[in-house]
């Protein structure tokens, strides 16, 4: 990334060496600089309330409460995982806490799934039904409080910056089934191969 970041700014500053506007450039990015500082700030707030919110959800018992509720889809998603392997309860929590824009909590649970999942793992050196589900649902991105959108909205003075949930449920949740269903053909598909 930090490559790509080098060549785009080697390309501004040659481009406006080479149209004479290189202190537009210049001018562009020094504001680029202050504008990322100051939404920077307005995120810490936003951020910092939703993420207390959900902290309180998670310690009050109420995300815990979610999975229980989500763990006989989960359980039918996954079949090929024993009954007893914790990550059936781990995919839960993962789920739900990306679905409560906790998605710095369900980084390390997804982590921790994908562990569980490969300890499973008959084969080593590739990836299970299982773990291709769990990722494909994981990237899709399933939220019902998009907390990180509203508090760029806010930043930026968004007049009404949680108009923002709707849309967004509904986005998530067409790619949420859109990836698990295509996880469910491509499993078929690829044990016609195997």
């Amino acid at each position: 990334m930090n490559y790509i970041f080098f060549i785009l700014i080697t390309a501004s500053i040659l481009a406006g060496i080479y149209n004479h506007t290189l202190d537009k450039v210049v001018n562009s990015m020094l504001g680029a600089c202050n504008t990322a500082v100051e939404v920077s700030f307005s995120l810490i707030g936003i951020m910092a309330f939703w993420l207390g919110i959900m902290r309180i959800a998670e310690k009050s018992g109420l995300v815990r409460m979610l999975s229980k509720v989500l763990y006989p889809a989960t359980k039918y998603l996954f079949k090929n995982v024993k009954n007893d392997s914790p990550a059936i309860g781990d995919i839960t929590m993962s789920v739900t806490a990306n679905a409560l824009g906790l998605t710095n909590a369900a980084t390390p649970i997804g982590l921790k799934v994908m562990k569980e999942l490969q300890e499973d793992n008959p084969d080593k050196t590739k990836a299970t039904d299982a773990m291709c589900m769990f990722l494909g649902m994981n990237t899709a991105g399933f939220q019902i409080i998009p907390a990180t959108v509203i508090a760029i909205l806010v930043g930026f003075g968004a007049a009404n910056p949680t108009d923002i949930i709707i849309p967004t449920f509904i986005v998530t949740s067409l790619s949420f089934i859109t990836a698990i269903i295509t996880a469910l053909i491509l499993q078929k598909v690829w044990r016609k191969y195997d």
